[in-house]
């Protein structure tokens, strides 16, 4: 291992040179322990405590002294944002480009799984790949089932079934002893393998693979079945990449690390893991309330964040869940405050809390940064409880899905308003994100990321920005001008994906054009609260700031999953009664990881809204733990 690169790179003048030059500061010991360590190791690492600055360091201190043209360092994430994210650190050094070129690769889990393994496996059955989507297989799966008379007796039988539906549409490989076979979403066969309906399921399982059409779990089975029988394959990954690092380990599944472990699982293979087990939310990782195998029980840590203050690190100590970690808060010194509200206020909890952040952050950094809403909960479920989700909270906030009927229209229209608010990165980012699940639809290619998109006029790149840049600016009420708009979409797409388009019909469902529903108008006050400095804020999922750094961030209660309990006020319950989380009913715990998430990304202002009924009983222990307390009253 020691011979691929020089066996200086990380001596103390180089790493201070090169961490100097990326303006990063390293003044405690563990974040040297981290850059130095040349063995497998583990890395928790407290939300804001610089983890990826140091990854990012670190990576390109080996680079600069790699020596190997054919051996090279691997690099996952579990998310494209982190491997983004990554891959932006890097590019601010010289030496960090090197790492974006063969030998090295950087990519998520799902990418490295499909490139090295699944993709040539299925290359060699002479199956080309048009889809790997969850939602897109389940719709073809069931279009299938439906229209096919192959399958009628499946499709009776799975009418008998209350699942019958998910069977087919959730239906998914599984590796058993070198043998492919076809599930139920549960790892087990629903039918009797002899029976008619069960080789009817196993038949449009085999129908779909046929068309290219597969699951993302499907392709770690078709990746574990390839080197089941040819088990060089993972002697030659191991032989070409002997560093290995990944980052957001948290959120990988056991059926990822299972993956890692048959590729990755010689001595000889460093393997670094960094992660925050206490931001594991994804639906796909272990359940909470089960031992995660990251961290190993003597990792390394990173307990100091620069990010907030000893407050919100005190309140983000009480909330680890997963792995009790002492977080200690070497950043702005800020405030937690408590916002009380009646039902006939519900609408003011937000325009208050815009208000406090004005008087609370430097403007400046307000407009770098704008004020985040956040909730559990997006939209209203089935409870006839209010308030219940950010819907409630925010009069006029909507989400769609990605492949509905007019979700990009839809969509457009979201990011037109993100854009008016003045957060054109958001905005920009959020239309990209729809075209490119519109260009999955109909294309076996991918669109690039939004920053490699060329700003030449006269390629294919500049005129996708001419065309983003008109459908964040113009009207989209006439449907001709929006027919106008997806016509220059379809022809810009194969230019973009580089590859032809495929199931063009597909695509109709998503690029129609639906009538604009008019939203409440805005609250009167909003014109004079922006005479007085006031940063209107940005309302999203928890789940979806994971990562970020706000200056001043906003959570809402929202019913919890068993729609019977409201998840700031359980936590708030644990926080008065000075309970160990890690230690609380499962749904308590889910609740805490998912405010532990969304209070350690401000920087100077956090604030919880919470009914008055349900805060009263802990407001004399939030308040003997420093926070504040604000009654919003609309009398």
């Amino acid at each position: 291992m020691m011979s691929l690169y020089a066996p200086d790179v990380f001596i103390k003048d180089k790493v201070e040179a090169l961490a100097q030059q990326l303006g990063l500061a390293l003044p405690h010991q563990e974040q040297w322990d981290f850059i130095q360590s040349a063995e497998s190791l583990d890395l928790q690492a407290a939300p804001g405590s610089g983890k990826t600055s140091l990854i990012g360091l670190k990576l390109a201190l080996l680079c600069q002294g790699w020596n190997s043209p054919t051996r090279g360092i691997c690099v996952l994430s579990h998310t494209n944002t982190a491997k983004d994210e990554i891959i932006h650190r890097l590019a601010a050094s010289p030496a960090g480009h090197r790492l974006l070129q063969y030998p090295h690769f950087i990519g998520t889990i799902q990418a490295f799984t499909n490139t090295f393994f699944a993709l040539p496996a299925l290359r060699a059955r002479g199956v080309e790949v048009q889809i790997v989507d969850d939602r897109a297989y389940a719709d073809e799966a069931l279009w299938l089932l439906e229209r096919h008379p192959q399958f009628r007796k499946l499709n009776t039988a799975l009418g008998h079934r209350t699942n019958g539906p998910s069977l087919v549409a959730e239906a998914r490989y599984l590796c058993d002893a070198g043998d492919l076979i076809a599930t139920g979403p549960d790892g087990t066969r629903p039918f009797k393998a002899a029976s008619d309906s069960g080789q009817q399921f196993a038949a449009l399982k085999e129908a779909l693979t046929e068309r290219g059409v597969f699951r993302y779990q499907d392709m770690f089975a078709i990746a574990e079945h390839h080197l089941f029988h040819h088990p060089q394959l993972a002697l030659a990954a191991t032989h070409r990449f002997s560093f290995v690092l990944l980052d957001e380990m948290q959120d990988t599944s056991d059926l990822q690390q299972h993956l890692l472990d048959k590729v990755f699982g010689s001595p000889s293979t460093v393997v670094q893991r960094v992660g925050d087990v206490n931001q594991r939310i994804f639906a796909d990782g272990p359940d909470p309330a089960q031992p995660s195998s990251f961290p190993l029980p003597h990792a390394a840590q990173l307990p100091v964040s620069r990010r907030f203050g000893s407050k919100i690190a005190a309140l983000a100590s009480d909330l680890t869940v997963h792995r009790r970690q002492r977080i200690d808060g070497a950043g702005h010194e800020g405030t937690i405050a408590l916002l009380l509200f009646d039902d006939d206020c519900v609408a003011e909890v937000v325009p208050a809390f815009e208000r406090m952040a004005a008087a609370a952050v430097p403007r400046q950094l307000l407009l770098d940064s704008p004020p985040r809403v956040l909730g559990a909960r997006l939209t209203r479920g089935s409870a006839k409880t209010f308030p219940q989700s950010v819907s409630c909270y925010v009069p006029g906030f909507t989400t769609a899905p990605s492949q509905a009927t007019g979700s990009l229209i839809t969509t457009a229209r979201a990011a037109q308003t993100e854009r008016q608010s003045g957060d054109n990165h958001a905005a920009l980012t959020l239309l990209w994100k729809a075209i490119r699940d519109v260009a999955r639809l109909a294309s076996s290619g991918s669109l690039p990321p939004l920053r490699r998109l060329d700003r030449d006029p006269a390629t294919a790149g500049g005129r996708t920005r001419l065309l983003l840049h008109e459908m964040l600016t113009s009207p989209l009420d006439s449907h001709v001008e929006w027919a106008v708009f997806t016509a220059r979409l379809v022809r810009l797409l194969p230019d973009l994906t580089q590859s032809p388009l495929k199931g063009v019909a597909r695509l109709a469902d998503p690029l129609a054009h639906v009538p604009h529903v008019a939203q409440p108008a805005p609250v009167p006050q909003a014109s004079a609260d922006s005479e007085q400095g006031v940063v209107l804020s940005v309302a999203g999922s928890i789940q979806s700031a994971k990562g970020e750094t706000h200056a001043a961030t906003l959570i809402l209660e929202c019913l919890e999953r068993s729609g019977k309990k409201y998840d700031v006020h359980e936590v708030l319950g644990l926080l008065s009664q000075q309970q160990d989380a890690s230690k609380a009913l499962v749904t308590i715990q889910h609740a805490a990881q998912l405010v532990f998430v969304g209070a350690t990304r401000p920087t100077h202002l956090l604030a919880f809204a919470v009914h008055r009924t349900r805060a009263e009983p802990h407001v004399e222990a939030m308040t003997a733990r420093g926070w504040s307390i604000h009654d919003i009253n609309v009398h």
